[in-house]
């Protein structure tokens, strides 16, 4: 009795390992599948065809390159299937449904209230899905699945957040909520971890092992990939990079997850309005002050950031010194964890190449050397999505990890 049972194990361990080489790798042809494998070239084309008998991967020409016969190439399906992300923000929702490489097919982006009531954000959320789900039944595409990130810890095995201190969010068990809902099969991540996992996937990361995301936004947050894998920690909590202590000199801060001085409180959203404010209030006719009069705005980031495309220097400023401020904080994760890149990724992404210059002028300074000359710190070509395309990528890691599930659950 065992014998099958182990037989079966390995041809769905071997058909997970063949369909993410051909996700990493394509165009790939089976020789070469077999040859990185070290499969055998009957099983590595046997699992070939499952694949494309299911639709999973397809055939995409011919490569004439070398001696002997033309090798048939095969790549990841786009219109295998389409998947569902949801991301939440402190003060918005967006929904995507996407198709199985993560080209965007359909989105609804809504602004939320954090004062609302819990269940008012997710029936607004719902409804998103379900319009999402409609689209995808319009274009004939069956769903693999829906993936959810958001801020906070997250109980990866039961698909319950456990606490978001920015929405001030607890026990909220999404996976039971969204499965009742739409009858998909629900993955629930954290937001970081889920832009990390989308960075490996389709991102900058696609051929590192170990590599940082660090999310910054309202929160700042981290995705830990080490040797390969997304690192959770003992309790699954790992990468809230954001509430590890950093005094200064300066009044303390208190922080909604209840502490003081976290460092996330010197490099957030919130930290570079508090900034501007200041600055604006040394100077009567600051342009960020006459831009808020201009277009009868508050402070927000969007009108700093105009202010600093005119060049104005107070905004400059205000960019800079955020970047100074993080990039101290990651200068102590390159010590700790030695990574081949950080990427940054997240709401703030878009005054990115404002904070940039600053932080890599400051990482240096407090890091050892041999690490810093080998760590490259990037923005993330995602941006601002880079947590909506980690909800989708958290389904489709599940889908190459287990293929055969796929099948099953047609």
């Amino acid at each position: 009795m065992k014998k099958p049972a182990d037989q079966a194990l390995v041809r769905e361990m071997n058909l997970s390992m063949a369909l993410r080489l051909i996700h990493q790798r394509a165009p790939i042809s089976r020789a070469q599948l077999a040859q990185i494998t070290g499969l055998n070239k009957s099983t590595a084309s046997s699992l070939v065809d499952y694949l494309i008998e299911r639709k999973l991967v397809h055939e995409t020409g011919f490569n004439s390159a070398g001696a002997g016969r033309p090798a048939t190439m095969v790549e990841i399906n786009p219109n295998a299937g389409g998947v569902i992300g949801v991301e939440f923000g402190v003060d918005f929702v967006s929904v995507g449904l996407t198709n199985f490489v993560g080209d965007i097919l359909w989105r609804k982006d809504e602004a939320t209230d954090p004062a609302d009531l819990q269940e008012t954000t997710l029936n607004q959320t719902l409804a998103h899905v379900k319009e999402a789900m409609a689209t995808a039944r319009k274009k004939s595409l069956r769903l693999f699945g829906l993936g959810l990130a958001t801020p906070g810890t997250v109980n990866v095995n039961e698909g319950v957040l456990i606490f978001a201190p920015n929405l001030n969010w607890h026990n909220v068990p999404f996976r039971k909520i969204f499965s009742a809902a739409t009858k998909l099969n629900v993955f629930v991540e954290n937001d970081a971890n889920a832009a990390a996992i989308a960075e490996h996937l389709f991102g900058l990361a696609k051929h590192d092992t170990d590599f940082i995301f660090v999310f910054a936004g309202v929160g700042i947050g981290s995705g830990l990939f080490l040797n390969g894998k997304l690192y959770r920690g003992y309790n699954g909590y790992a990468g809230e990079i954001g509430h590890f202590p950093m005094p200064t000199d300066e009044a303390q801060q208190a922080c909604h997850c209840g502490n003081f001085d976290c460092w996330e409180m010197r490099v957030n959203q919130r930290s570079i309005i508090a900034r501007a404010q200041a600055r604006i209030k040394s100077k009567r006719n600051s342009m960020t002050s006459v831009l808020m009069a201009k277009q009868n705005v508050p402070l927000s980031i969007s009108i700093i950031k105009q202010a600093a495309d005119a060049g104005d220097p107070d905004a400059l400023a205000v960019f800079a010194e955020t970047g100074r401020a993080l990039g101290q904080g990651l200068a102590g994760l390159c010590n700790v964890f030695n990574p081949q890149k950080v990427i940054i990724g997240g709401p703030l992404s878009v005054v990115g190449n404002y904070l940039l210059p600053a932080v890599k002028e400051v990482s240096p300074r407090h890091s050892l050397p041999e690490i810093d000359q080998q760590t490259e710190i990037v923005l993330s070509n995602f941006g601002p999505d880079a947590s909506l395309i980690g909800a989708i990528a958290i389904v489709v890691d599940e889908a190459l990890s287990n293929p055969m599930n796929l099948e099953r659950r047609r």
